[in-house]
């Protein structure tokens, strides 16, 4: 099964990241962490790992009403939060890959109609996010 939901666009590294951060605000989602892998291999493996890596950002995002509703019904999927969205371009590239993670890779882990209520929920809105960033950028 795949665990993410992938889209590509033809944006500049810093547009596809705005463009990534409204879409997710416009569906509800709060960045809460924002991890810059690059620095951070640059910073514990040396400067060549990270341009290695190219651009990497990983934000973490978190739809309130969302999240209160899965805790709710089952505390423990706590430890699946914040929904993950990486946005990546490697060192050369001319292309920017958005990738969400696909909540319903939760489904997998929980058998209760509430989780797969909020997954659904998420998915939807997480995938209506992706389509936004690739509205006007072409795919």
């Amino acid at each position: 099964m795949a665990y993410t939901h992938t889209t590509v666009v033809a944006l500049e590294w810093e547009d596809a990241l705005e463009r990534t951060r409204e879409a997710l605000s416009g569906q509800g989602f709060g960045v809460l962490t924002e991890i810059d892998v690059k620095a951070t291999f640059a910073q514990k493996l040396g400067q060549a790992a990270g341009e290695e890596l190219g651009d990497y950002i990983i934000l973490g995002a978190c739809n309130p009403q969302l999240a209160q509703r899965g805790i709710a019904a089952e505390p423990g999927l706590g430890a699946l939060l914040p929904c993950n969205v990486v946005v990546r371009r490697a060192p050369d590239a001319v292309e920017t890959t958005i990738e969400a993670i696909d909540p319903q890779t939760m489904v997998q882990l929980s058998a209760g109609d509430a989780t797969r209520e909020v997954a659904d929920d998420a998915d939807a809105r997480l995938q209506a996010a992706l389509r936004a960033i690739t509205g006007g950028a072409g795919e």
